[in-house]
């Protein structure tokens, strides 16, 4: 090993931030090129949230001089103001230790990473000397940016990478032909009920299977002003709403609304933060926006209180296209939300019998917020299995599957094929006459880039990747949920909203041309995906098979609850009740060639085998406990 390899890069964030993926996914990367990586114990968080004062900003240089720091990498992502003080505060506590280069001192770089408005300020008061990484950077841009050498990078990274390199280059040069401005959105009208209360999406799909199929189109719009007051919010979405439904170029408005509108619907908001999103609060409202919207399909979150009440509401004033709940998730566990798990749980199932009854369809909007707190991806997958299987026995007819790719965004593309084949074999296995799964990809949450132009490139790219899950299928997918390509910038407005749909349908037509022409490598035979997937497969069966073993009842609350608290599906990052579910959180993750798996307490991956074994002891005391708490 040369002497390069020796010298650390030294990870820190403040204690003020919980977000430690990203740490984690670039320490990953530079221990993959033989780097030494060190990360910043809790001692070191504290003192690097309080650098105002003299004694924690020489604490913080003393252990770097002590470790050796050659490079120091710094991440949060919560105040852009307090970003630039932190960096600040430790910039000039180096210099005036005299440890950066410039100065003879032994740091050669900082990075930061965070928002994009703390990065340019960075960026600009530290003269370029700062690094920084706003989100989207592929892994050969982290790399290079961190500087890595290529010589450096092992050839199985860059192999992992090949795939997303193509698909990147791909988008760019979809961008800058500029050609898919002249796509016309498909006329979807020809069937009895279009527009009416009696559609459904299951009557719009089965409609548009035809030999010039493009897949449905679902967006996420919300606009929201801190200035405005809240009925004027209103009336603009309504505008906006009106809008979409002229120009036709989606065909599911997913209305985003407000915290408030989840938690404390139809009650007086006078004294609360409202947050971003619509804040909607009265079923009038609910049926202004429908009648704007003509003839689209509408769908809305569900509530985080009185929720199958809402339920109930959605359908009556917007003839909900398909309902949505998060089962483990927007509750006390992530500061969502009121209820405790146990009642969560309960609220979500009552829910889902209702929604069985009107016999409208049901997402389980579940695996991503797995992801989203550090789980690994076997959770992700056997996460959703359990909340589509749960749906098949309360009488749901239809599920609708979202799949968020690139969650972590360092995921690899190969990662996320294996994944999504995986998850779509698992679930597809419950499909009978009486239960359909229509899937639905969407890209990352902070995926895209705040560079518009690179951001628009990124969704021809992920495109590219959701047509890869299934290349010899041509309607698959049925429904993709559109992110717009100013995800990292800005709020999406109409405009833009339709723009970066006619990116989406365009890049997935050009892609398919050039498969057919051998342009582009068929994914369907690439072995590493082949070898992913079955290994994911197989462990995803294990872990299902030891929960439908050891719990008794597992497709009820009390069941679901207990698959949680005993540890079957890990959380290392989870926010909030972490005593109650210390079995849940009591390993690690990370990332490894492209994809997340877990590891014990000792950085020692863990088979499937072994985190079952080690669930199922752990039931006995979470089932004492559940009955002391009753």
């Amino acid at each position: 090993m040369s002497a390069l390899h020796k010298e650390p890069y030294v990870f820190v964030k403040p204690s003020l931030d919980a977000h430690t993926l990203g740490i984690n996914q670039a320490a990953e990367l530079l221990r993959s090129c033989g780097y030494d990586v060190i990360v910043g114990d809790e001692t070191v968080e504290n003192a690097l949230s309080g650098l105002e004062s003299e004694t924690n900003r020489e604490l913080l240089s003393e252990w770097l001089r002590q470790k050796g720091a050659v490079c120091v990498g710094i991440s949060y992502r919560l105040d852009a103001e307090e970003a630039v003080k932190i960096v600040g505060y430790m910039m000039n506590e180096l210099e005036k230790k005299r440890m950066l280069s410039y100065q003879g001192g032994p740091i050669k770089a900082v990075f930061f990473a965070g928002l994009p408005k703390a990065c340019e300020r960075i960026e600009k008061e530290h003269k370029g000397f700062v690094r920084t990484f706003q989100g989207g950077e592929t892994v050969r841009e982290t790399l290079a940016k961190m500087g890595v050498p290529d010589e450096r990078i092992p050839a199985f990274v860059t192999e992992g990478s090949r795939y997303d390199d193509m698909r990147l280059e791909f988008g760019r040069d979809l961008i800058r032909s500029g050609r898919y401005e002249g796509f016309v959105s498909p006329d979807r009208s020809g069937y009895a009920g279009y527009g009416t209360r009696q559609d459904t999406i299951e009557k719009r799909l089965d409609f548009s299977m035809l030999d010039t199929f493009a897949p449905l189109i679902r967006a996420h719009v919300g606009p929201y002003s801190s200035l405005a007051k809240r009925a004027d919010s209103v009336r603009e979405f309504i505008g906006w709403a009106r809008s979409l439904s002229e120009t036709r170029f989606i065909d599911i408005l997913s209305i985003g609304t407000s915290q408030l509108t989840q938690s404390h619907f139809g009650e007086d908001w006078d004294a609360m933060p409202n947050g971003g999103g619509v804040p909607i609060n009265s079923p009038e409202e609910y049926q202004s926006i429908w009648e704007a919207s003509r003839p689209l399909l509408v769908r809305t979150y569900a509530g985080t209180k009185n929720i199958p009440a809402l339920a109930k509401m959605h359908e009556e004033t917007m003839n909900i296209c398909w309902h949505a709940l998060s089962l483990w998730w927007f509750n006390k566990l992530d500061n969502r939300g009121p209820y405790d798990l146990i009642t969560n749980l309960k609220e979500h199932i009552e829910t889902m019998k209702y929604i069985a009854a009107s016999k409208k369809p049901f997402e389980p909007n579940v695996p991503h917020h797995f992801a989203f707190r550090g789980a690994d991806d076997i959770t992700y997958i056997v996460s959703a299995y359990l909340a589509a299987k749960l749906a098949k026995l309360t009488g749901i007819k239809t599920l609708v599957l979202q799949n968020m790719l690139n969650t972590p965004r360092l995921t690899w593309g190969v990662q996320d094929l294996a994944k999504s084949r995986a998850l779509l074999k698992l679930i597809k296995e419950l499909e009978n006459e009486d239960f359909r799964v229509i899937f639905q990809p969407r890209a990352g949450l902070d995926y895209f880039k705040p560079d518009l132009e690179e951001a628009k490139a990124q969704l021809a790219a992920v495109t590219a990747l959701m047509d890869d899950i299934d290349p010899h299928n041509e309607k698959s997918p049925p429904v993709i949920h559109v992110v717009s390509y100013s995800e990292a910038s800005h709020l999406a407005t109409p405009a833009i909203i339709d723009e970066s749909v006619k990116i989406t349908q365009y890049a997935l037509k050009k892609y398919r041309e050039m498969r057919r022409k051998g342009q582009i490598e068929d994914m369907h035979y690439n072995r590493d995906v082949f070898e992913r997937t079955a290994r994911l497969i197989a462990q995803a069966r294990i872990v299902i098979a030891g929960i439908e073993r050891f719990i008794g009842d597992p497709y009820t609350a009390d069941g679901l609850y207990l698959i949680f608290a005993a540890g079957f599906l890990p959380v290392p990052y989870l926010w909030g009740c972490v005593d109650e579910f210390e079995y849940a959180t009591a390993y690690k993750t990370s990332l490894e060639k492209g994809g997340v798996k877990i590891l014990g307490k000792d950085g020692i991956p863990i088979t499937a085998e072994k985190l079952v074994e080690i669930a199922a002891a752990n039931i006995p005391e979470v089932k004492y406990r559940m009955s002391n708490k009753r």
